[in-house]
């Protein structure tokens, strides 16, 4: 498939900038299939479209406040965003202006902070670096201190309160990115759905180059994902499989749930690192129904639900953007359902 084929015309108008207030009223484009035209509701009326043995799957990862801004000798900023914690202890980083910044630098990111650069990382773009702290705090108090939480690009205006790009479910520090589709669910959505006989389940895949990473290629099949940790707990395994084998449907928040539950089943590993690319032709494992944002043109995310739905997307893309649907992180949301 080429690459061109996951281009369509975003205006920069329908990118959201802010999240949604109240949570639960982002919009929802419920794909009926069968020819039938979408429908739009809000997400807190997700309730409404489960069945009672249904399992609803969320991504528990929580976004660490991994940017740093630094300061050189010479009064020069170096801006650091921390992509994952090796098993050195250092960290993988995107650092900018890297070349600038010679291996065995340290630099000050507050009384209390150092960072000492390494060398290059397990990619080409990144660095390794190292925490240093002059008081004895962890990494996670230095990064609470003096680190902020990594908005995408495409978003220029300062949120007011970081917990808006927080999940209410978060609880497993690691991501740079959110969840996106899952900032959406209110406690009052999850027991509403609860209420109607769907177990709600969580697994974690942190966030991090390999989501969001630009395909860069002309073939979408020469695209290479990044590594990512997962982790599927057994009772959500069991409780997926108990639902399937009587007729329930599993339901996953977001493109990176699909992710961990694809990576568990396909490999038979329930925690690891995953560089699952889902593209057509792809055999559905786990996923029945997806609740997902609206996606950026030409990115694997838009590729993975081409291949959960086919062509369709481009239909569903094109009525959400005339009815004025958001875009992207703090977006609009759409539901759709494969068996369709």
């Amino acid at each position: 498939m080429d690459v061109a084929d996951f281009a369509y015309e975003l205006p920069e108008a329908s990118i959201a900038q802010t999240p949604i207030e109240p949570r639960d009223r982002a919009r929802l484009l419920v794909d009926r299939g069968s020819g039938a035209p979408p429908e739009h509701r809000i997400v807190a009326d997700l309730p409404a479209f489960v069945r009672p043995g249904d399992v609803v799957v969320v991504n528990s990862t929580r976004v660490l406040p991994a940017r740093l801004h630094l300061t050189k000798s010479t009064g020069g900023a170096v801006e650091v965003l921390l992509l994952e914690r090796l098993p050195s202890g250092e960290w993988e980083a995107l650092v900018r202006p890297s070349r600038r910044v010679a291996p065995g630098t340290e630099l000050a990111g507050g009384a209390d902070l150092r960072v000492r650069f390494g060398g290059p990382g397990g990619s080409g773009a990144t660095r390794r670096v190292q925490l240093l702290t002059t008081d004895g705090a962890d990494e996670m108090e230095l990064l609470d201190r003096h680190g902020e939480v990594p908005l995408p690009p495409y978003i220029n205006t300062p949120l007011a309160d970081p917990e808006r790009y927080q999940t209410v479910f978060a609880d497993r520090p690691g991501s740079v990115a959110a969840p996106t589709a899952g900032l959406h669910l209110t406690p009052a959505v999850l027991d509403g759905c609860r209420a109607a006989g769907v177990r709600v389940e969580m697994v974690d895949l942190v966030v991090g180059m390999g989501t969001f990473r630009p395909i860069s290629a002309v073939k979408v099949e020469d695209h290479q994902m990044h590594a990512e940790r997962y982790r599927v707990g057994a009772g959500t395994v069991a409780a997926c499989e108990k639902a399937r084998a009587a007729g329930g449907r599993v339901i996953a928040v977001g493109t990176t749930t699909v992710r961990a539950l694809e990576s568990a089943a396909l490999s038979g590993q329930l925690e690891g690192r995953t560089e699952l690319f889902i593209r057509r032709p792809w055999r559905w494992r786990e996923v029945d129904v997806l609740l997902t944002n609206f996606h950026l043109p030409r990115s694997s995310l838009l590729v993975l639900i081409d291949a959960f739905v086919g062509a369709r997307w481009r239909d569903l893309y094109g009525t959400a953007l005339a009815a004025g649907y958001r875009f992207l992180s703090f977006g609009d949301a759409m539901l759709l359902d494969r068996s369709l």
